[in-house]
């Protein structure tokens, strides 16, 4: 075998090796936190027994109240599970 085969055997595997990608670090993924009110359960008014028309009136504006609060709960649990994902992705196509 001749002498410069192997050197130009050798010298062709480290460029190879050189232009290589380096193997790709995993990167952990943040986790955002959930607010404790986008997990609570939604409370609604509930009337007593026999109600009166103040009674009815009071639990038509709680109602109202307490939806508002369940939406506003639901809408930032939604926007956090869309950020956690687009984080991800982005994360993945680095």
């Amino acid at each position: 075998m001749r002498p410069w085969l192997l050197s130009a055997l050798l010298g062709f595997t480290m460029l190879t090796a050189g232009c290589a990608k380096p193997p790709q670090i995993s990167q952990a993924v943040p986790r955002l936190v959930l607010a404790a009110e986008a997990k609570a359960p939604c409370a609604l008014h509930t009337l007593p027994l026999e109600p009166t028309l103040a009674d009815l009136e009071i639990g038509y504006v709680t109602r109202g109240a307490q939806i508002v609060a369940c939406d506003a709960a639901r809408r930032l649990a939604v926007e956090t599970y869309e950020a956690q994902r687009s984080l991800t992705t982005e994360l993945s196509v680095r």
